[in-house]
């Protein structure tokens, strides 16, 4: 078995570099925590503590797991929309070459932030109400020099990419439901023509039928220029449907990553055992067995000793009280951090018939 660090994440992972997009390594994020009247500090919470991952250019890379596990800091940390504590991120910029995001002057950053972009989870906070679509969309526009008529047209392109009608350019988000708010949110990501788009749950605040239509829009613009997404969401049919690889998060460490149906159908950590067994079955004739969690997730703020997950784990043995597992490699391409992964047999969906 082959133990990860973030120092040779390519070599242990077998990533080719010219392959890849991104590439995040002993990713850390600690929030402090502030007492008293002289707001000193009392502790920290680790919302992320040693993520380790790669993104190869044009896949759809999810990350998973409970509310409050850290994905979301996880992709805020990737665009520096929020400053790490510790680890590395590199980027391919087209401009830059390969970079390390974490050292970027202040030039640099608007040049990497120009390739990079987002789309929120909530498309109702995410838009300012006061400003038309014109202003929305175009306002990263005009932060990049793209002003008058061009700026114009290139708003009204953007608004037919994503289905929407170019008439409507000077129309406030309140007029247009939350499937549209979400389009319109998606138009502003790519005004730029980013690389990377970090989703952030881009579907969980909408409606079942809404989600396939905006899943569906954001699979074509990706074929059609090339896009390569960080897909953080906790709806597991909404991952298994869209990404290439999957990663599993508990309390800001990954513990699981493969390619998508090798994780959903043969999953080899017994946190991923878990959801799997939360997953609704559309077939009535097929009986879940739910691997039922006992006990409360762990504090980010006092973790306990040795494996995170060992307190709710019914495979737990004296060692993974003690000793924290490394993320390794168990079959090609499939990693987890589980000191018991080869012995145990693990139930994941249905397998996919032949």
């Amino acid at each position: 078995m082959i133990p990860a660090s973030g120092q040779d994440i390519l070599s242990y992972q077998g990533a080719d570099k010219a392959d890849l997009l991104l590439r995040v390594a002993g990713l850390q994020k600690h929030f402090p925590i502030l007492k008293g009247f002289m707001r000193r500090e009392a502790g920290r919470v680790r919302a992320v503590d040693g993520v380790d991952f790669y993104i190869k250019e044009g896949e759809t890379f999810g990350l998973v797991g409970e509310s409050g596990c850290g994905k979301t800091t996880t992709g805020r940390c990737v665009l520096r929309a929020i400053e790490p504590t510790a680890g590395e991120i590199h980027f391919k910029d087209p401009e830059l070459g390969w970079v390390d995001v974490r050292s970027l002057d202040e030039r640099q950053l608007a040049v990497f932030r120009r390739h990079t972009q987002m789309i929120f989870q909530d498309p109702y906070s995410s838009l300012n109400p006061r400003m038309t679509l014109l202003d929305l969309i175009g306002e990263p526009l005009i932060n990049n020099g793209i002003r008058g008529q061009e700026r114009t047209d290139r708003v009204a392109r953007l608004l037919e990419m994503v289905g929407l009608r170019p008439e409507y350019i000077h129309r406030y988000p309140h007029a247009f439901s939350g499937g549209q708010r979400q389009r319109i949110g998606i138009a502003r990501a790519l005004a730029l023509n980013p690389r990377l788009v970090v989703c952030d749950e881009p579907v969980s605040a909408l409606d079942v039928s809404i989600q396939a239509q905006t899943l569906n829009l954001l699979q074509d613009l990706q074929e059609q220029f090339g896009l390569t997404y960080l897909f953080v969401a906790h709806q597991l049919n909404v991952v298994e449907h869209v990404c290439d690889r999957v990663a599993v998060m508990y309390v800001g460490k990954l513990v699981e990553m493969s390619e998508t149906e090798e994780l959903f159908h043969w999953p080899l950590h017994p946190y991923t055992e878990a959801l799997m067994g939360a997953v609704p079955r559309p077939d009535p004739r097929l009986r879940a067995e739910r691997t039922v969690l006992e006990g409360e997730v762990a504090n980010p703020a006092n973790p306990p000793s040795g494996c995170y997950f060992h307190p709710r784990c019914r495979y737990a043995v004296e060692r993974c009280k003690v000793e924290e597992p490394a993320l390794r490699a168990i079959k090609p391409g499939h990693y987890v951090k589980c000191h018991r992964a080869e012995e145990l047999t693990l139930r994941g969906l249905e397998a996919p018939m032949q």
